[in-house]
């Protein structure tokens, strides 16, 4: 009895450690969390005490590091959305034929084979796909669209929705391959072929799935930084014109960052106010991917 009272005993300190463990590194995280956000809402009241809001919002030019400055964060924006539309005008269609044909109508030989693939596109360097973009994609693009510059935000979206591509079609078949077998089978009993049940029970089935996908493959790609700063340009330029050269709030924080800007200065803070642009629109993207999940949990629970 005393000896399985002390085995006991020890089972719970060795649980309660664990326990304590795993709070300390959600704990972490939350930390690092509240740093970063206030090292962002910090710096950005500094920039918003010398510049106005309504210059920041409304402002048509971003050119803080001129002697004419000017603080329109609406012209990084709009290279922000035109490469990310882009990229998933690219990744999206593409991700989810991959996704159909892996889950419904691959054999299991063949998916094994082509999951790991496709998944190692996501393990390539964005720096690689950079470069992909700059000396192998711009070239093609300006072979079928004379007057193409060398450096514009269609090559970089048309790369940037190739790397995104496996985040698309790997957690969309997951969620696919979990949809119960009876779902198809019932399907095929009513007369439906694979590639309707595939369409019109298993894709919808799945839909919170598809969209939680969708929303991470936004994310990555607003979030890119590599490519945009090597093919896209580092010029601002207000527009939504895939074929001309600009930069994007990924791309402008790299190029001041790697320049000679004053610590302190409002042209240097700048960077925390892009930053901070950036992470609204993430957490955007997040909030709007989850509602628009429990949406299509409740319309599958119906």
């Amino acid at each position: 009895m005393t000896v399985g009272r002390s085995w006991r005993a020890r089972r719970r300190g060795h649980e309660r450690v664990l326990e304590w463990l795993l709070l300390l590194a959600a704990l972490v995280s939350v930390a690092v969390t509240v740093a970063i956000v206030y090292v962002l809402v910090a710096e950005s009241i500094a920039f918003f005490d010398t510049v106005p809001i309504s210059d920041f919002v409304a402002d048509s030019q971003w050119t803080p590091l001129f002697e004419d400055a000017h603080y329109g964060i609406g012209v990084l924006l709009s290279a922000t959305v035109t490469c990310t539309v882009v990229a998933l005008a690219v990744a999206l269609p593409v991700g989810g034929v991959i996704a159909v044909y892996l889950s419904e109508f691959a054999s299991p030989g063949t998916r094994d084979l082509a999951k790991p693939v496709l998944e190692l596109l996501g393990a390539v360097p964005t720096i690689v796909y950079g470069y992909f973009a700059l000396m192998f994609v711009t070239p093609l693009l300006q072979g079928l669209i004379p007057g193409l510059p060398g450096f514009n935000l269609l090559s970089a979206g048309l790369v940037m929705g190739i790397m995104i591509i496996p985040y698309v079609s790997s957690l969309s078949e997951d969620a696919m391959r979990a949809v119960p077998m009876a779902l198809r089978e019932a399907s095929y009993a009513m007369g439906a072929s694979r590639l309707q049940t595939a369409l019109g029970v298993v894709v919808p089935s799945a839909a919170a799935g598809i969209a939680s996908a969708c929303v991470l493959a936004v994310s990555r790609a607003v979030g890119e930084t590599m490519i945009v700063a090597i093919a896209a340009g580092s010029q601002a330029r207000l527009g939504f014109d895939p074929t001309a050269s600009a930069a994007t709030l990924t791309s402008y924080i790299v190029q001041v960052a790697l320049g000679d800007v004053d610590h302190g200065g409002v042209a240097y803070r700048t960077v925390f106010v892009a930053g901070l642009a950036l992470m609204l629109m993430t957490l955007a993207m997040n909030i709007a991917g989850h509602l628009l999940r429990q949406r299509f949990l409740r319309a599958s629970i119906r």
